[in-house]
């Protein structure tokens, strides 16, 4: 495979355990996607229309800070990761993306999730950033090699 980078951004672990499982499979680099302010539980509560998570949401064009800039430009393929919010990916997902210059990488989307699919999250996306080259997404919650390796070929 060609140089590769995962990065994800994670609320509560579970995306990054992920994450490190593909770099472990892939045997690539790895960088976290770091908000600014940390999200606490109740930043994450998506039953309370007041929680940070919720605010966040409802404004297409907010996008939460990252405390890291990511270097891609030596990479041909980037993972993107994250956990699936409101049917879609979190917004601080679209500041990483604005942040960067992803032409002519091969980008692929992984999310997790308890039940919700991927599709909404590679929708929006793909409405966002016409321009970039998603060429696939998958929703993870276990993490084998031979499914990871499919994915990716």
């Amino acid at each position: 495979m060609n140089k590769t980078l995962i990065t994800y951004f994670s609320a509560t672990g579970v995306t990054k355990n992920v994450a490190n499982k593909i770099k472990d499979i892939l045997n690539c680099d790895i960088c976290e996607i770091e908000p600014t302010n940390i999200y606490t539980k109740e930043d994450l509560d998506w039953t309370n229309n007041n929680s940070r998570s919720t605010i966040e949401m409802k404004d297409i064009n907010n996008r939460p800070t990252i405390k890291n800039s990511i270097d891609v430009k030596n990479y041909e393929t980037i993972i993107i990761g994250f956990p699936i919010w409101w049917y879609k990916a979190p917004n601080i997902i679209k500041t990483f993306i604005d942040s960067v210059n992803l032409d002519n990488k091969k980008i692929f989307i992984f999310a997790t999730s308890g039940s919700s699919s991927i599709d909404s999250s590679l929708s929006d996306l793909r409405n966002t950033y016409p321009n970039i080259n998603i060429i696939s997404g998958k929703r993870l919650s276990e993490v084998e090699e031979n499914i990871i390796l499919d994915w990716l070929k």
